[in-house]
């Protein structure tokens, strides 16, 4: 009996990263991507600044954290993810609190560079970083369980942040919800990040064994990931398709109040989030492995180009019809996050995967910080035009995404044969 206590094997850590990771992502979005929107008309009714100069801030806020994701790999392989993720934390808190203190336009853009920083690396990239390393085979899984967070994280800050800002004015609101997020960060990332699975004795989907690493694509060091036509049909295609996404998800509610009224476009917000949820979850468990995951997101765009045309079908008076554009539009809301990451891992060596995602999350992010304006103009001209313009953008990243179909896509895990034994072996010296 103590024999087989002490060599039984502990279970697999693999998924209490997940939920971590789970929540980092409320967070993250709730503060970094959900925040935003509700903080212009706060500073504008405190401050009685111009509209366009808060939303030139929120551009600012994004752009600045383009270009920290596209640096986290690098982050992270220096200082740690628990230390980049506490800094995030920290970050996110005295951001938003800037943003609720400025007494003049320069403060508020500087507030942006916290804020900015905060939320890149509690992105779509470091959830990424967080999970990849525990799961191969079932990482679509896993990474659809994390990434819902940011879901979560809009469904529970969106009314959050109004309630909290009518009660406690911005400045409390920004002083308790980052106080909550930096609490919250600390101490999850010092206990479920800080393990790796060789620290703990375990591989990959909590497999008893592993095996030789398997046979993927070459390395791409340096600068000529950016000249590889799989990094560049990839980043392309996600940046089209969150630019659309977030282009029409910006204007959505005030596109559906004249038929819905506030209250049904509320509703019909917080259908699309659901169905994002839905989506994301469906897709991610039952997507098999060995699947080529280009096309699967090349059929999500597809979905969202038809969800686009039965919005313009509605000719905003249709209910039912714009009950079910948003329902087709908001089941490819989640995938468009969650896809290019295992895309990538099946398109790149495992030394370039953490690089590739967050270079393409940089890529897409400085592309959407501008959607928002840009459907904007074209509301002007038209409303119709917001409609036809998100499914001309999802089709053509449906095109380029299926530019470089991978004719050998690298196994996302080991053959079970090549499995055995209970343990890592031991390096020999």
């Amino acid at each position: 009996m103590p024999h087989a206590a002490m060599t039984a094997v502990p279970p697999f850590f693999g998924w209490r990263v997940v939920w971590a990771a789970f929540t980092v992502a409320v967070f993250g979005w709730g503060i970094g991507f959900y925040g935003p929107p509700v903080f212009l008309p706060a500073i504008q009714a405190e401050r009685g600044w111009p509209v366009a100069l808060i939303s030139a801030a929120v551009t600012c806020h994004f752009l600045l954290g383009a270009v920290i994701v596209a640096n986290l790999a690098a982050l992270h392989g220096r200082f740690g993810i628990v230390a980049v993720t506490r800094a995030a934390a920290l970050a996110s808190a005295f951001g938003i609190l800037g943003w609720a203190l400025a007494a003049e336009p320069w403060q508020l853009f500087a507030a942006t560079l916290l804020s900015g920083f905060g939320w890149a690396a509690t992105g779509g990239a470091a959830i990424n970083a967080m999970v990849s390393p525990w799961f191969a085979r079932r990482r679509s899984a896993a990474l659809s369980t994390a990434y819902n967070g940011a879901s979560l994280g809009g469904i529970l800050f969106s009314p959050l942040w109004v309630a909290l800002i009518a009660m406690l004015g911005f400045a409390g609101a920004a002083a308790l919800a980052g106080g909550a997020m930096v609490l919250a960060l600390w101490w999850l990332s010092g206990r479920y990040l800080a393990p790796t699975p060789a620290s703990l004795g375990q591989y990959a989907d909590g497999e008893a064994a592993g095996g030789a690493a398997p046979a993927g694509a070459a390395a791409l060091p340096g600068r000529a990931l950016w000249r590889n036509r799989r990094f560049l049909t990839l980043a392309a295609a996600t940046s089209l398709g969150l630019f659309a996404q977030i282009g029409l998800i910006a204007h959505l509610v005030s596109l559906l109040i004249p038929a819905m009224g506030a209250q049904g476009a509320g509703f019909a917000a917080g259908l699309a989030t659901v169905c994002a949820i839905a989506g994301r979850t469906g897709l991610g468990w039952l997507l098999p492995a060995e699947a080529n995951r280009r096309r699967a997101l090349a059929a999500v765009f597809a979905l969202q180009v038809c969800g686009s045309l039965v919005l313009l079908a509605a000719g905003g008076t249709s209910v039912p019809l714009l009950l079910l554009g948003v329902v087709l539009f908001g089941l490819g809301l989640g995938n468009a996050t969650s896809l290019p990451p295992l895309i990538a891992q099946q398109d790149f060596a495992a030394a370039d995967t953490a690089r590739a995602v967050a270079l393409v999350t940089a890529c897409s992010q400085a592309a959407y910080a501008f959607a928002p304006a840009a459907f904007g103009l074209l509301r002007t001209i038209a409303e119709p035009w917001l409609f036809l313009a998100a499914a001309a953008i999802q089709a053509a990243a449906a095109v380029v995404v299926l530019g470089r179909l991978n004719p050998r896509p690298g196994p996302a895990h080991s053959p079970p044969s090549a499995r055995c034994g209970s343990h890592p072996p031991r390096p020999r010296h």
